[in-house]
């Protein structure tokens, strides 16, 4: 995927100029190279993001050169949630780098929709080490093997390819099935404090009578 950008002399408060032309601010670095100030065009970014995401390789087309990056990082307007901002990182496709990849969830679990248990999804994506051009767009996990109460899909369940490596462990859990959580009756309420003074003065009042008779049969 090739994504065009150019140069940019604004900064500062200046970029909002860009933004109003319907370009983004981006910067592009990596590892021994110096730090390059560019702009993006806006639409032609959000097509290339969402087919990328940020752990696939795209090429930026700098004048005549073609950099190979990640987008590392989206800053996004806290209004209009459209991307402010981009970090785009430069990378050698010999050398590993360490990446995010999303978790997708597909299929149904069968201990959800028959049996009313919870869905407890514990991660959104999990950390591998891979070369540039061997990382995975996602890795996808199948709701339908939960079958049961407290079943769990855990890390080492994935299909990770060979030259992957998951930098999480084995049995860290991705995704797990609870019981329905059982609705707790409320206790009876406790009695008023006027209540409670009546009844004692009740039980004062029967126990002084039951004394009296205990008295009179002794006389007797």
């Amino acid at each position: 995927m090739d994504l065009t950008v150019s140069s940019r002399e604004q900064f500062g408060k200046a970029v909002n100029i860009l933004r109003k032309q319907g370009l983004i601010p981006a910067e592009l670095y990596g590892h021994g190279i110096s730090n390059t100030h560019l702009s993006v065009d806006a639409g032609e970014f959000k097509k290339i993001w969402k087919e990328a995401g940020e752990n696939t390789i795209i090429n930026l087309i700098i004048g005549s050169e073609r950099r190979s990056v990640l987008i590392h990082d989206v800053q996004k307007d806290y209004l209009s949630g459209d991307p402010s901002h981009i970090d785009f990182y430069q990378v050698r496709m010999d050398e590993k780098i360490k990446a995010r990849v999303p978790i997708e969830f597909i299929g149904e679990a069968p201990a959800v929709k028959s049996l009313g248990g919870i869905l407890n999804k514990t991660m959104s994506e999990i950390e591998v080490e891979a070369l540039p051009g061997d990382l995975p767009h996602s890795f996808s996990v199948d709701l339908s093997s939960l079958v049961e109460f407290n079943q769990s899909i855990y890390a080492k369940d994935l299909k990770i390819p060979e030259e992957v490596q998951v930098l999480v462990e084995p049995q860290t859990v991705i995704a797990t099935v609870t019981p329905p959580q059982k609705e707790e009756v409320a206790p009876p309420p406790a009695p008023e404090v006027s209540e409670v003074k009546v009844e004692t003065e009740e039980k004062k009042a029967e126990r002084e009578k039951e004394k009296q008779i205990d008295n009179e049969k002794t006389q007797m």
